[in-house]
């Protein structure tokens, strides 16, 4: 998508509030990809991503701008935890887990878009299967009289959805689940190791004409689509469009400490180096070349800092952006302002039991100022305090309904919020003084 940095930004907006300068950071990045794009090759090999390291609070939009980003140009997109891996040799994931996982999403993604280009004709042959097996399940009460009118009726009925719940059974292929080979590593399907053996098998199976149409669809997708050409841009667009997002980066960021649990930290900080400096690292759909990827590293560095990374590791992120922790403005601009806000989504929620919710202004500054007076009183965890505050705010509202009430408007106003908060709001003086 040819977006220019302001319009990435603005773009971004909508979702997350506030931090300006770590949105300005990944659009100039995205953008320089598609620059990059622009060059001949020779030149295009020799420039590689500028890495991002963002520092912040917990809950301010690190993540989510990371996977905003993403979504906004489709490029595959995975979030790992730092300390989920271990140094070489200890046991637990190692680092080249997240190029696979990238990989894997890389797949999922272009596997999608094919399908969606051949979903007529899927959908059509997938019919034509479902309407046999109804078909068939229907001659006793119908004969082989009138066959072709028969059927034709058939194919009306279940794209109206009339058999969605009428069981019927399927010849259906007999897919391996995957399985874990080793503990917390990737899982593998059966069907991988062992080639061609399970790819022909079938097997009958009764289940409702909904559920089988989905899975025949998807088989009679599977049929159209070039396994090979899948793989094969799929490798190309995690090489050259994906984004690898690493948070607490921090928790590895040790200070020369040898003992006990902190003994890898470094280890691993040493395993990471070779991926974000670029290797190839092996997958299930061929080899990935890591020299292309966007990495952006996040963490709190409460305790902590950039600096405790080892040098050659910061070296590797020369773009570095601080995070800030929200405000009351912020917090009511995150209700008001952005899609699918809390208040939006709500909203939506109790409308199905006919509650019609309406906030006032009122409410919505003193939810805010709640929830920063919650934050600087106890641990800050950013706009995820919203989520408490409004849970606890429509707790009884939420609990009461449901049942054939006729439609309820339900106005929130300040004088509500209070009354309602008051189990959140009550000893939230005395806990400054808790040690």
């Amino acid at each position: 998508m040819d977006l220019s940095p302001k319009q990435i930004v603005n773009k971004l907006d909508k979702y997350i509030i506030g931090q300006t300068e770590a949105k300005k950071a990944v659009a100039i990045a995205l953008r320089n990809r598609y620059r990059r794009a622009q060059l001949p090759v020779e030149i295009r090999e020799e420039i590689t991503p500028k890495n991002i390291i963002m520092k912040g609070p917990t809950g301010v939009g690190k993540t989510e701008i990371a996977r905003r980003l993403a979504k906004l140009v489709k490029a595959p997109f995975v979030k790992v935890e730092a300390t989920k891996y271990t140094e070489v040799g200890y046991v637990g994931k190692d680092v080249e887990g997240m190029i696979r996982d990238l990989a894997e999403c890389a797949y999922r993604l272009v596997k999608a878009e094919k399908e969606e280009e051949v979903k007529a004709k899927a959908t059509v042959a997938a019919e034509r299967r479902i309407v046999r097996a109804l078909a068939e399940a229907k001659k006793e009460e119908k004969g082989d009289t009138a066959k072709e009118v028969f059927e034709n009726n058939l194919l009306e009925g279940l794209r109206k959805g009339l058999y969605d719940n009428f069981t019927i059974e399927m010849e259906v292929a007999d897919v391996p689940q995957p399985m874990e080979l080793v503990p917390g590593g990737a899982a593998i399907s059966i069907g991988s190791i062992f080639g061609d053996m399970f790819q022909n098998k079938k097997k009958k199976r009764r289940f409702p004409v909904k559920e089988a149409f989905q899975i025949v669809l998807e088989e009679e997708a599977s049929k159209l689509l070039d396994e090979d050409a899948i793989k094969s841009e799929a490798l190309y667009r995690a090489e050259n469009d994906g984004i690898v997002f690493i948070d607490e980066i921090d928790k590895i960021a040790g200070k020369g400490n040898n003992h006990g649990a902190d003994v890898s930290r470094e280890g691993v900080q040493r395993d990471i180096l070779p991926i974000v400096e670029g290797s190839t690292v092996v997958t299930k759909y061929g080899p990935i070349k890591t020299d292309f990827i966007l990495f952006i590293a996040a963490g709190a560095f409460h305790v902590s800092a950039i600096e405790d990374l080892i040098p050659e590791l910061q070296g590797r992120f020369p773009v570095s952006v601080e995070l800030n922790s929200l405000t009351k403005e912020d917090f009511v601009r995150i209700l008001t302002e952005t899609e699918n806000s809390l208040t939006f989504q709500y909203g939506h929620l109790l409308r199905v039991d006919n509650i019609d919710l309406r906030f006032d202004q009122g409410a919505i500054e003193r939810i805010a100022e709640i929830s920063v007076e919650l934050n600087a009183t106890s641990e800050d965890i950013g706009a995820r305090r919203l989520h408490t505050v409004m849970e606890y705010l429509l707790e009884d509202v939420s609990f009461n309904a449901g049942g054939d009430y006729p439609t309820f408007t339900l106005n929130i106003d300040a004088h509500y919020v209070e009354e309602h908060l008051q189990k959140l709001t009550g000893d939230r003086n005395l806990k400054k003084y808790v040690l």
